[in-house]
This record gives C-alpha cells, sequence and structure tokens, in this order.
C-alpha cells in the first residue's frame, strides 16, 4: 500500500512525499522515526480491474524466490541500504501476498530486528534452510554472499520441476484429447448407430455390442459412476492429506519401477546440494543435517536424515552411515563422502556429486520423453482402431441390410 503524506519538520519546514507500508498505522510509524509530524496521511487509490486482486494460489514460485535473492543479492553487494533494496524489489513484484510480505519485513528490519530473524515472519514463503544461510550470512559478513549461494540453490531446483513439467505435458495433452474423442463418439454417436441397427436388425460386431452396452449402463446408471468417483477423490484427497496418508503415498512412490530410481535421483541432489551451501556457508554438518531435515518433505528420507544427523552428532562419519543405506545412496556418492572427509573438502565433493546426479537426471527425463512418445502414438492407435471398427462395422452390416 502507498500513501501520500504531508508533514512538518521540528523546523516548521513543510514536506511532501509518498511512503511504501502494509498499513496506514505501519506507515504513520515509520514517518514519526524521522521526527516529522504528520499532518495528513492518506492512501493512494489505484484503479485495478476486478481480477487483478485475485490469487489463484499464494504459493511462491521458486523461480520467483531465486530472481528475489537474487537482486536483493546484488543490491547488497552494492552497498544499497537493506531496508531500501528491500522497498525497491517490493515495488517490483506483482505477486499481491509476496509483495505484502517483503513490505511487512521491511518495516520489520527498520525497526532493528535482523534480517533472518524478520523472514521467519513468513514461513510459507521463507523456509528454514533460507533462514540458516542468511543467518550463517550475517554471522560472517557475507550476507551478499549467503543470499547468492541461496539464489542459486533456488535456481537448480526450479529447473528440475521446469523439466519435469515439460516432460508431462505432451503425455497430458494427448491423453485430454484422447478422451474427448472418446466422449463425442459415446454421446453422439453411438445413439444414432445403435438406433439404426435397431431398425435394420443387423447383429452387432463384439466391439459393438460391448459399445453399445456400455453406453446404455452409463445413461441409466451415470448418477451412481457420479457419485462414486466424487467420493473416491474426497476419500483419496482427504486421505492422503492426513499424515498416514501421506507416508503410505511417498512410500508407495519409492517402489514404483523407473519412478523410484528418479526420485532417488532427485533427492540426491536435493540432499547433496542443501549440504553442501550451507557447509559453505559457513554452517556446521551436524546443524546442516538438522536443517536439511526440516526441509525434507518425503517421510522416509526425513527419517533418513533424522538418522544420519544423530548418528554424525555421535561421532561416526556420514560416509560410514550412509554406507549402511545402499539402498538410498549408491556406493558412488558414499566413496565420494568419504574423500571430501578425508580431505576436509566435503562442501566440494558433494557440489561434484550435484552437478553429476543434475545431468543423470536430465537423461532421464529426456529418455522417458523419448520412450513415452511412441508408447502414448501406440495406445491412442489402438484405442482409435477399437473405436473404428466398432463403428465402420456397424455401418457396414447397416448398408448391407438396405
Amino acid at each position: 500500500m502507498r500513501f501520500n503524506y504531508k508533514a512538518r519538520t521540528k523546523e516548521g519546514k513543510v514536506e511532501l512525499g509518498t511512503i511504501e507500508a502494509s498499513s496506514q498505522e505501519a506507515a504513520a510509524s515509520l514517518l514519526q522515526k524521522y521526527n516529522i509530524f504528520i499532518t495528513t496521511l492518506e492512501e493512494i487509490k489505484t484503479k485495478q480491474s476486478f481480477f487483478a486482486n485475485i490469487e489463484l494460489s499464494k504459493r511462491i514460485p521458486k523461480k520467483d524466490l531465486a530472481i528475489f535473492f537474487r537482486q536483493l543479492s546484488i543490491m547488497l553487494e552494492s552497498q544499497v541500504p537493506v531496508v531500501g533494496s528491500l522497498r525497491s524489489l517490493g515495488g517490483q513484484i506483482r505477486k499481491k501476498s509476496f509483495k505484502e510480505a517483503i513490505v511487512q519485513i521491511a518495516n520489520l528490519v527498520e525497526e532493528g530486528m535482523p534480517l533472518s530473524q524478520a523472514f521467519t515472519t513468513h514461513p510459507k514463503i521463507f523456509d528454514p534452510f533460507y533462514i540458516n544461510l542468511i543467518k550463517s550470512g550475517e554471522a560472517s559478513g557475507k550476507i551478499s554472499a549467503a543470499l547468492y549461494h541461496v539464489s542459486d540453490h533456488l535456481e537448480k531446483e526450479s529447473d528440475i520441476i521446469a523439466q519435469v513439467r515439460q516432460a508431462m505435458i505432451y503425455p497430458i495433452f494427448v491423453i485430454s484429447f484422447l478422451f474427448v474423442v472418446v466422449i463425442i463418439i459415446v454421446l453422439f454417436l453411438l445413439p444414432k448407430i445403435g438406433a439404426l441397427i435397431k431398425e435394420t436388425g443387423v447383429e452387432p460386431s463384439f466391439f459393438t455390442q460391448l459399445m453399445l452396452d456400455s453406453y446404455r449402463v452409463l445413461g441409466s446408471y451415470w448418477w451412481a459412476f457420479a457419485l462414486l468417483i466424487l467420493l473416491a477423490t474426497l476419500f483419496f484427497v482427504y486421505y492422503f492429506r492426513t499424515m498416514s496418508g501421506r507416508r503410505m503415498y511417498e512410500k508407495v512412490s519409492l517402489r514404483i519401477p523407473l519412478l523410484n530410481d528418479f526420485l532417488k535421483k532427485v533427492f540426491l541432489v536435493r540432499f547433496c546440494s542443501n549440504i553442501s551451501t550451507l557447509l559453505l556457508a559457513g554452517v556446521s554438518i551436524n546443524k546442516s543435517l538438522a536443517i536439511t531435515g526440516e526441509t525434507v518433505n518425503n517421510a522416509v528420507y526425513k527419517q533418513l536424515v533424522s538418522e544420519i544427523e544423530q548418528k554424525v552428532s555421535e561421532g561416526e562419519q556420514m560416509s560410514q552411515v550412509l554406507a549402511v543405506h545402499e539402498d538410498y545412496f549408491p556406493r558412488f556418492v558414499t566413496q565420494i563422502v568419504k574423500v571430501g572427509e578425508e580431505t576436509g573438502k566435503l562442501d566440494v565433493v558433494l557440489k561434484e556429486v550435484v552437478n553429476f546426479y543434475q545431468k543423470e537426471i536430465k537423461r532421464s527425463i529426456d529418455l522417458f520423453s523419448s520412450l513415452l512418445e511412441p508408447t502414448i502414438i501406440i495406445f491412442l492407435g489402438v484405442v482409435i482402431t477399437i473405436l473404428a471398427i466398432s463403428v465402420l462395422s456397424s455401418l457396414y452390416g447397416v448398408i448391407g441390410a438396405l
């Protein structure tokens, strides 16, 4: 929110200007710190369309966060004050919830709160990983470098997500198209074919009879099928939001052939990237593992990281603990970690692991895409062939009976 203000200094000089704050009270509080007496303070009303204030999701994309931290790092490196940097970046952000959060953080920093602590007031946007990195940067006096590490980390995660989404666009489009074709045939073509068959007395083929029977059942009991689908959807949505349901889903997803190998590679990238980035910022190995455990979304891996952190706290080498869980940490990773521990360059070798597995993930996605395309084409061909046989054989039979 932006406000026009009119105020007087102690010397009686009139000052006019604008200020950005989360509320009128916050704007007044900020102005009072400059030892001026406010005479008027009015919100600047801007005409916006109805849709401008609607947010489909309050979730902030990782790409937006990466850009924000990168720009903040550059501004601080250029000796721009923290509050001024935050206000400047907040003015550029279009997403309302994100913009309001940055304005509030700027106000808290101006009141004397450390930047890392101010970020904790918005845990849904800034998770403990970012905050601890920034806190480490504040302690070492290298806040700009810490923000750069956060941005770099977010960009890598964003790239992985973008690659997966891009690979799924084609199959979703083809399956949606197939669904529309089937609906058109079932709703508009089959009833007419059924009427023709009934009038001419032609014996329908197996596929035609199967489709006609399916149409009759769906036409008579469509409400039951719709209710069943709705109840099943609500049940699974509710169940998978519970702790037990989420654990079940995460365990099952790690056992699906082909998918489990891909998910393990993604976890390895995140695990090694988190640890490497935190170590590079000066965070201890124990603290790095604890922070990484907080940011892991998968219950199976959260338990694994918690066990690793506990064993390392008791004095064991991380490589020794990883060797016990060979199903989740390949020997290649264990050996690399062991070399890093012996040379004191664990952060560096973990970066190499990240680079290697990022390339492996890209290869997996490319292979998945190349195999998926012919598979979908074959599936589409089979379905269309069955539909064509069902329709054309009936039409030939009707024409022959005329």
